[in-house]
């Protein structure tokens, strides 16, 4: 006997009266990202001229459109997995970020879409918040692969990596699957996470798998949280969701409290260990914050729950997997 299901709607498709906003939203959010690429790349953003204007747009182009390729394909993900299961969805909204000054800016805050009806059951959850991550991962693993492959020779020059950098410096985290690639695809590079930037694709690429593993957090609403809620049921969702919160707490602990103790009495050392710092980020009690009072560690309950199938139940391992080789410890620090 099958489980009743909600009635769908007759055509879940988006009005056509409100593609004019998300195309105008993703045209800003171009102009921004775009912005944003040009001066990672290094260029003046002085411009007195249309050429000068050309010319910065331009060197801004790779970053801005493997970025924003990477944000398209994960919210059609979900797009189109909620037209698969005749749910009402509206278009991705994409957020851009203005150029401001001294702002450490990526040009954009992402991009969401918005599901207006209840989710009836377990399968459509998973379905729906599986295939942005799943179809976003393919483009970020696609980038990381094209930017080590293209790596300019100057990269593939021996330095030494281990001298200090200039205080201040901003540096990015390696994840697993950075790592990996990294050393099958470039071993004989020299590739700073400091200048990480200057390789548009390769940074596009980490900012993708940075995103994912954000999406992919075991919590509340978040896509990771709605795989685990499909694959497990409510209450070992609820068990890894809090386990979860505890960690990251726990990770972001030391480098929090040395900071702040740091700040305050600059003549006090903790000992606090150094192979500890070095994988601590404060930014995880932040986000531990976000997801506790904001998101919610709980998922709301769906009313037919049904048994994945043998497919579903490998695509929910590998999201698991991918959570494991896009998740960055720290991924951020400042030397």
């Amino acid at each position: 006997m099958k489980s009743p299901v909600f009635p769908p709607p007759d055509n879940p498709w988006p009005k056509l009266r409100s593609y004019p906003l998300h195309l105008l939203l993703f045209l800003v959010t171009l102009l921004t990202a775009t912005w944003a690429g040009a001066e990672w790349a290094g260029k003046s953003p002085l411009i007195t001229n249309t050429d000068d204007f050309t010319l910065f747009m331009k060197a801004g182009l790779p970053y801005s459109l493997s970025l924003l390729g990477f944000l398209t394909v994960h919210e059609f993900g979900h797009f189109f997995a909620a037209m698969h299961h005749r749910l009402r969805a509206t278009l991705p909204y994409y957020i851009p970020i203005p150029p401001f000054p001294n702002f450490l800016n990526i040009g954009t805050m992402g991009a969401v879409i918005r599901i207006k009806e209840p989710i009836s059951s377990t399968r459509i959850l998973f379905d729906t918040g599986s295939a942005g991550p799943l179809a976003g991962f393919v483009v970020a693993l696609g980038l990381l692969v094209y930017g080590f492959l293209t790596l300019p020779p100057e990269a593939h020059v021996a330095t030494d990596t281990s001298l200090p950098g200039v205080p201040g410096t901003l540096v990015f985290g390696k994840s697993l699957l950075f790592t990996l690639l990294e050393s099958l695809l470039a071993p004989d590079a020299s590739l700073p996470m400091t200048e990480l930037y200057r390789h548009p694709f390769l940074f596009a690429g980490w900012i993708g798998c940075f995103v994912t593993a954000l999406n992919l957090l075991p919590v509340g609403q978040l896509d990771g949280g709605h795989v685990i809620f499909a694959m497990f049921g409510d209450r070992s969702h609820r068990r890894i969701a809090n386990g979860f919160l505890i960690a990251i707490v726990l990770l972001g602990a030391p480098a929090f409290i040395s900071e702040f103790v740091t700040a305050l009495f600059p003549d006090i050392t903790l000992p606090i260990p150094e192979a500890v710092l070095r994988h601590s980020w404060p930014g995880w009690l932040f986000w531990a914050f976000i997801l506790k009072q904001f998101i919610g560690v709980r998922h709301p309950v769906v009313p037919i729950r049904q048994r994945l199938s043998a497919g579903r139940t490998i695509a929910g391992w590998f999201c698991i997997a991918m959570f494991i080789l896009t998740f960055i410890p720290m991924p951020f620090d400042i030397l």
